[in-house]
């Protein structure tokens, strides 16, 4: 069998958890079996390097701070092949180059879009452990790129497609998917199976499992997923397109601090105000997570755009510079909001579903400032420091 396993940081974090890891790791390949292994940074590296950047620069450019970023992931490898070859288990440590990860040409948030796989299956045919860089891969101008804060997860995902593996497995500090984040409620309980699209919907509405690029890889070519702990050796969750369970009514309740608000105000209303927005943005490779249009009132109306926080500076330089052509007065910011959403392939058909939602949040005291919807999500946008109380007030009245 082939295996793909990919460790995060927090299983990496220290010289005693690379050798549980390369405990593990040595496990499977004595049982027989091919492996391919896709390292994070160690727990806090990138944090740290992060910081020591911006020490010397407010504002580095994206290009030398993915240069400086990829060396996490190189330090993981290197450190994973020196223990497993002290443990006589033969092993060698690939960085994007040397597999040819290849990405588009956007810094800090590249997409992947192939993978060269004859070095790869060269050192497989050789009997090694195969140890590759997460989170980074190589552009058409042979610069280093990285594919956004979790993209380790993307790069296990595509690898595994690559190679046809019969399993891929993410490692986690946790023991699989969870109801809600069991470090903040005490009552969640852990999904034995998730399906594609309601895994991808938590993931991108802030659940920290997975990296949502690797779900939608996963679903696009079908490769099952598996999330367990690094810490136990507890069956985890596993993510496929269709569970043997039955479903229940809300798979999970997602929180998430990460995102901002950006409204443009007062812009004339009349077709093609909203493109015109979303083609600046397009145009400089801003992504945005959500949009929301106001109702008109005297001719004018706002648009809200919901993005992750650190877009946002990019983004109102762009719309101040633009504000003639799109006929708005200003651009407001909200970087103190938080996103709550409820996930379940019910939640549509189930009125009764957002009515209990909303009640829980009123009595707790919340209010609400925008809702977002999906055939299968409910998103209400509040408060930062609101956002625990709410998840909790949530998913005690729709789960616990």
């Amino acid at each position: 069998m082939l295996i793909v396993k990919k460790f995060g940081g927090t299983s990496v974090g220290n010289t005693e958890r690379i050798k549980n890891v390369a405990n593990r790791i040595a496990k499977e390949y004595c049982a027989g079996n091919d492996v391919i292994v896709v390292l994070s940074a160690m727990d806090q590296t990138t944090d740290e390097l992060l910081d020591l950047a911006k020490e010397l620069n407010a504002n580095p450019p994206k290009r030398e701070m993915d240069a400086l970023l990829s060396t996490g992931e190189q330090t993981s490898v290197a450190l994973m092949a020196m223990t497993l070859a002290g443990m006589g288990i033969p092993a060698i440590s690939l960085n994007a180059f040397q597999v040819a990860m290849h990405t588009t040409a956007i810094h800090s948030n590249a997409r992947l879009k192939s993978i060269d796989t004859e070095r790869i299956e060269h050192e497989l045919e050789s009997k090694k452990v195969i140890l590759v860089t997460g989170f980074q891969g190589l552009n058409k101008y042979g610069d280093v790129t990285t594919i956004g804060r979790g993209g380790s997860d993307t790069t296990a995902v595509a690898i595994a497609a690559a190679m046809h593996a019969d399993s891929c497995e993410i490692y986690t500090d946790v023991d699989g998917v969870y109801t809600a984040d069991p470090r903040l409620v005490e009552g969640a309980r852990k999904v034995e199976q998730i399906t594609y699209d309601e895994m991808l919907e938590l993931a991108s509405m802030g659940a920290q499992v997975l990296h949502n690029r690797s779900v939608e890889l996963a679903k696009k070519y079908g490769v099952e997923l598996v999330v367990r702990s690094s810490l136990n050796e507890n069956e985890g969750t596993v993510i496929k397109e269709v569970v043997n369970v039955e479903s229940m009514l809300i798979s999970g309740v997602a929180g998430d601090k990460k995102s901002a608000r950006v409204t443009v105000t007062g812009i004339s209303d009349i077709p093609g105000s909203a493109y015109n927005i979303l083609n600046i943005l397009a145009n400089n490779s801003i992504n945005i997570e959500e949009i929301h249009q106001m109702a008109a009132k005297d001719g004018k109306e706002d648009v809200s755009l919901i993005m992750s926080k650190e877009n946002v500076d990019d983004t109102v330089a762009l719309l101040e510079k633009h504000l003639k052509k799109l006929g708005a007065d200003g651009v407001d910011v909200d970087r103190e909001i938080a996103r709550v959403s409820i996930v379940g392939a019910s939640v549509q058909g189930n009125p009764g579903v957002a009515a209990t939602m909303f009640e829980a949040l009123y009595k707790a005291g919340i209010n609400v400032k925008m809702i977002g919807t999906s055939e299968m999500r409910i998103t209400v946008y509040i408060e930062e420091e609101e956002m625990n109380k709410a998840v909790k007030a949530v998913h005690a009245a729709l789960i616990g």
